[in-house]
């Protein structure tokens, strides 16, 4: 079995608790006009190969158990991102298993765009799920990432009812998931879930810019501006107040 992969960051200190090893899967099914990681969204073309190296199971877990000592001096791990890993599911699974196995702390940060099928399985294997919420309104998130959010949300009640770990991830977006609306909305519905979740906040930057220059890719956010601190602390106090543990940043 094999999967495309890529890049695979080491001692990263944002991607779940302690020292971990951040893997990134090849492809996903969104197109969200802030993508940081633009070169991943391409899967099944000729774009994938050129962005991406093949691995098979056995080579990928012998990259993740490199850093086993960093893992469990600091109750690290290793985190699947991507683009979306659950887009590889069965490939993802087996290295789950193994993990799971040699007693590796995992995470995946997701944006919850996968079959309910695929997210019960994988829920068995995880510990931690890193989950994107973006945009409540349906159109807007069709607008605004290519894809309806009906079964990201469904996927996410799901969870919540399981015993696994989620922390909520919100990329505050200029004029975009950072409205009043918005916030309203996603409030709303966390606040409706059988348990309350941590929340990180995750301003928008620019960083990612060069990649789309470099990789000739439409940067829709070219000329979005940062969004001013107090407005970040006047949202992060909207959670705080009804009633969540939230954090700026990963």
């Amino acid at each position: 079995m094999h999967a495309r992969i890529s890049n695979i960051q080491k001692f990263c200190i944002h991607d779940g608790p302690g020292i971990r090893t951040t893997v990134f899967f090849q492809g996903c099914p969104m197109k969200c006009w802030w993508c940081h990681n633009p070169e991943s969204i391409f899967y099944n073309d000729e774009n994938a190969k050129k962005y991406s190296s093949e691995y098979t199971v056995n080579k990928l877990f012998a990259e993740i158990k490199k850093d086993t000592v960093f893992y469990d001096e600091s109750y690290g791990g290793v985190t699947f991102s991507g683009g979306e890993p659950l887009l590889q599911a069965e490939f993802l699974k087996e290295v789950l298993i193994l993990c799971k196995t040699n007693g590796i702390n995992t995470a995946i940060d997701t944006t919850g765009f996968s079959s309910n099928k695929i997210i019960e399985e994988i829920s068995k294997l995880n510990n931690l799920f890193l989950y994107d919420l973006k945009i409540i309104d349906n159109k807007l998130h069709e607008k605004y990432t290519g894809v309806s959010n009906k079964i990201i949300l469904e996927n996410l009640k799901y969870l919540s009812k399981k015993e696994n770990k989620i922390n909520i991830r919100i990329p505050l977006i200029p004029n975009i998931t950072d409205t009043e609306d918005n916030i309203r909305e996603i409030i709303i519905f966390l606040s409706s879930l059988n348990r309350k979740h941590k929340i990180n906040l995750l301003p928008f930057h620019k960083t990612a810019a060069g990649k789309y220059e470099k990789y000739h890719i439409e940067n829709k956010m070219k000329n979005a501006k940062p969004i001013p601190e107090t407005k970040i602390e006047e949202i992060k106090n909207e959670f705080l107040i009804n009633g969540f543990e939230v954090k700026v940043g990963g």
